[in-house]
């Protein structure tokens, strides 16, 4: 091993390999659910020195795992307790190479932050629609890996639909060169969308060309008090017809995910909190490309119609940007607030839209059966289907122990329910280590089958982030 990293350290520099200190940022995934120990932790400045390193460690029979921002949610990003493997940091690779405005396109580096990203377009004039709660620390490189979702999946697509090509470092340390930001090249496989979502397993991705939007002209934000789950899809409903395209955003929270927000954050004010009439309240955004005046005049035909039809019980517009972003934070400060309310099991779900409320009746009914007094936080992207269905612990009871007992049997009741109602049981946060033994279960055999003949083909030698997704 002291030949591999004195061969790391030439390739990217001695103070970029990193064995000594604290190393927790890298070893430690975001959630505090898994620390591994590494080898080291390797900076490349460059894909050439990304080459370099996976050269090194394929020769040495050394595992990678390529690394962003570390924000994942399915420990999909940390080492194993091996103490052999190598992390793989792209967090100095985080450049903008270039905004080409006629193809409305940006070529981006993988360790780029996604905020610093979004201001980088917003500076040149254009929109990077990619938005999530971590998008202060997440880098576009993980967001590719894991085909990130986020708050205006309904409108704009998860990552891999804005994605036009990408710049990739291949399990043998070749570089596939794939940035020429084409809407159409159907010359035989679709490589782009196999890496894509991915999670650094089958190759690790250096640079991308992503798609850029022009700026709205206008964004309305209203906050709507809604009688039921069945209310909010008719209102979904409502929002595609009369606002078409210009429907950017379209979340739902549950009442109880509400209050932990009042509880724990008291200086938000939320709209409708308590109100026992709305036990679900809605998010919407218009984006509108023409004015103001139209994006209004859209947007109060579609409330004054959802209030005709008994959609929405209340609502509140906001009147400008300040307090659209304070509705925004409202929900954004959701699983901020669950964590101060102690340990939960998180699920990342995706349901036809049709069929959410029937499976939140029957799963709601099921698990307070199961575990009398447990607490559901339901909230999430109802627009796309994916809801954050998450499971708190009595009020009266050990968060701590309610996770080591019942969080297997949990997410086997969740997952059954899920599976039954056509479903997937990871949306948006991936499988990464967390969810490997679930895949195995719910996945098609015929799926895992072709699934585990591509990694073998792509990476013979299973160097890159084995165990992650498929089994090791």
């Amino acid at each position: 091993m002291t030949d591999l990293l004195d061969q790391l350290r030439v390739i990217v520099g001695a103070p970029n390999v990193l064995t000594e200190g604290d190393l927790t940022a890298y070893e430690q995934d975001w959630r505090k659910r898994d620390r591994g120990k590494a080898l080291a932790v390797v900076r490349p400045g460059s894909t050439q020195q990304v080459a370099g390193v996976v050269q090194a460690c394929a020769a040495a029979g050394t595992s990678l795992v390529p690394q962003g921002g570390n924000t994942g949610l399915a420990v999909g990003s940390t080492p194993d307790a091996s103490g052999r493997q190598v992390v793989l940091s792209l967090q100095r690779m985080n450049a903008v190479r270039e905004i080409d405005g006629a193809n409305m396109t940006v070529t981006v580096e993988a360790g780029c932050v996604l905020q610093s990203l979004q201001e980088a377009a917003e500076k040149a004039g254009y929109l990077f629609p990619l938005s999530l709660a971590a998008e202060g620390s997440c880098t576009i490189g993980g967001n590719l890996a894991t085909n990130a979702g986020g708050t205006q999946v309904v409108r704009y697509g998860n990552t891999r639909d804005l994605c036009l090509g990408l710049e990739v470092v291949t399990p043998q340390g070749e570089i596939w060169e794939g940035t020429n930001g084409l809407r159409k090249d159907n010359t035989g496989y679709d490589l782009r969308d196999l890496l894509i979502g991915s999670e650094g397993t089958l190759g690790i991705i250096t640079a991308a060309t992503m798609k850029l939007y022009p700026m709205p002209a206008a964004q309305l934000t209203a906050w709507a008090a809604v009688p039921s789950l069945d209310h909010a899809v008719t209102l979904l409903g409502l929002a595609h017809q009369y606002l078409g395209a210009g429907l950017t955003g379209f979340e739902v929270m549950g009442q109880f995910a509400l209050s932990l927000v009042v509880k724990h954050f008291p200086a938000m004010r939320v709209p409708f909190a308590g109100d026992a009439s709305a036990p679900y309240c809605v998010l919407l955004e218009n984006s509108d490309s023409e004015s103001e005046d139209h994006a209004r005049t859209r947007f109060e035909a579609l409330m004054e119609k959802a209030f005709e039809d008994g959609c929405i019980t209340d609502a509140v517009v906001a009147e400008n940007l300040t307090q659209a972003h304070q509705l925004w934070h409202i929900r954004e400060s959701i699983p901020l607030a669950q964590a101060e309310e102690g340990l939960n099991i998180k699920h990342d779900i995706s349901i036809a839209v049709s069929r959410i409320p029937a499976f939140v009746a029957a799963t709601d009914a099921l698990l307070q059966r199961e575990i009398p007094g447990v607490r559901l936080v339901n909230f999430g992207h109802l627009g796309d289907g994916n809801l954050h269905y998450n499971v708190q612990a009595p009020a009266d009871g050990d968060s701590k122990a309610f996770l080591n007992n019942e969080e297997a049997r949990v997410n086997t009741l969740v997952y059954d329910a899920v599976e039954q109602f056509g479903g997937s049981f990871s949306a948006e946060h991936g499988i990464g280590a967390l969810k490997v033994d679930k895949l195995e279960k719910h996945k098609s055999p015929v799926a895992l089958g072709m699934m585990r003949a591509i990694k073998r083909g792509l990476d013979p030698q299973n160097i890159l982030n084995p165990g992650r997704v498929l089994r090791a």
